[in-house]
């Protein structure tokens, strides 16, 4: 290979790294409270560069026995939070878990739609749903269709709320969304779609409802509700949603024109 290549190609790896790193940081705090920890840690790191420029000794000797202590801290009081990004890290790239996933809630909601059980389930997406997942019940379990369907039978304890889905990993039951302000939605919709349609407007969540009265399955999305769907559309509907966009394996293609491009210049 030219050595004038070389160059090029280190900036191009070393800048596909740096995303990387950034990229699956924002996975681990995505939804939970290390944002908010972070933004302290960092005024704790300016205080302590601040004493050590003035010679602070006292205060600066205290932070530096602070900082020790503190990473076992932070692994023991974000334990939840880091497993949950590693699982997430894990789960990077990987659709065909997605999948399986998508797979267990169309099965649960037609099980429960044959049998006119009321559902409220929503999946997020890139919004973090923290703050509904703290109003119900954490589970932190593997989604499956059996788990969906004995949450909502009826006289459950979690029946009522709804279930949040973070992943492949079923996050709260019992939670509470919004109901949608929309001032033109028929009064004949009822409070689960409605607060279906609520959390799809705050959020980019996928919500998705079974009708108690009439077993008819809808998705909610961006405020607005498709009801009426059948097994087969509802599936097709979930994995066009949740299907690796084009623009996620651009970075592939653009590797492959880098290549043929040295390939060919090799060649002339």
């Amino acid at each position: 290979m030219p050595s004038s290549y070389i160059e090029p190609l280190k900036f191009v790896i070393e800048l596909a790294i740096l995303w990387f790193v950034y990229y699956m940081l924002l996975l681990f705090i995505k939804g939970t409270r290390a944002l908010q920890v972070l933004k302290g840690i960092l005024i704790i790191v300016i205080i302590f560069l601040l004493t050590k420029e003035f010679q602070f000794e006292t205060i600066n000797w205290i932070l530096t026995k602070l900082f020790t202590i503190s990473v076992i801290a932070f692994l023991i009081i974000f334990q939840p939070e880091l497993r949950r990004g590693l699982a997430r890290i894990g789960q990077f790239g990987m659709f065909s878990r997605q999948q399986e996933t998508l797979d267990e809630i169309v099965k649960a909601a037609f099980i429960l739609s044959r049998k006119k059980i009321g559902a409220l389930i929503a999946i997020e997406r890139e919004i973090g749903l923290r703050p509904y997942i703290e109003s119900g019940i954490r589970l932190d379990s593997q989604v499956s269709s059996e788990l969906i369907n004995t949450i909502f039978t009826p006289m459950a304890p979690l029946h009522d709320g709804g279930v949040i889905i973070q992943g492949s990993i079923m996050a709260a039951a019992g939670c509470l969304f919004p109901l949608t302000q929309n001032p033109h939605v028929s009064p004949s919709v009822g409070t689960r779609h409605r607060a279906a349609m609520g959390l799809s407007e705050e959020t980019d969540a996928v919500v998705v409802v079974v009708s108690e009265e009439t077993g008819n399955i809808s998705i909610s999305i961006n405020g607005r509700l498709t009801r009426h769907l059948d097994e087969k559309e509802f599936g097709r509907v979930l994995t066009n949603i949740f299907r690796p966009k084009k623009a996620k394996r651009s970075i592939f293609d653009f590797w492959n024109k880098i290549i043929a491009r040295m390939s060919q210049n090799s060649k002339q």
